[in-house]
């Protein structure tokens, strides 16, 4: 349990991160001016991570991390594919599509020590 609630810290940050300064992680994941994602998408992102971490920090269970394993894997496949097919958006997506994987290698770990 302490395991999943301090991973969900991080991820509750990395969220909130992304709601409060959108534009600066945008411009700083994107590597060029034209391949900046629009903030109101990395603020939805944040906004979906602040609150997976919010569950799993108020209810670490087995079922809820599966759930945010679940999500973070989709999410990440989802911008594998978007940096493969977008040459433009290719840096943001990887970082986002690498993030995504560490938070659900992470989720699987704190699953396996329950």
């Amino acid at each position: 349990m302490r395991e999943a609630r301090i991973v969900a810290v991080g991820t509750g940050s990395l969220g909130a991160l992304l709601i409060a300064r959108p534009e600066a992680v945008a411009r700083a994941c994107s590597g060029a001016p034209n391949a900046v994602p629009r903030a109101w998408i990395v603020r939805l992102l944040g906004a979906r991570m602040l609150l997976q971490a919010l569950v799993e920090a108020a209810r670490p269970q087995r079922r809820i991390l599966d759930g945010g394993i679940a999500t973070d894997a989709a999410h990440g496949a989802s911008m594998v594919a978007l940096a493969a097919a977008s040459r433009r958006y290719r840096r943001p997506a990887a970082i986002s599509a690498a993030a995504a994987g560490v938070s659900a290698i992470l989720g699987l770990t704190c699953r396996a020590a329950k």
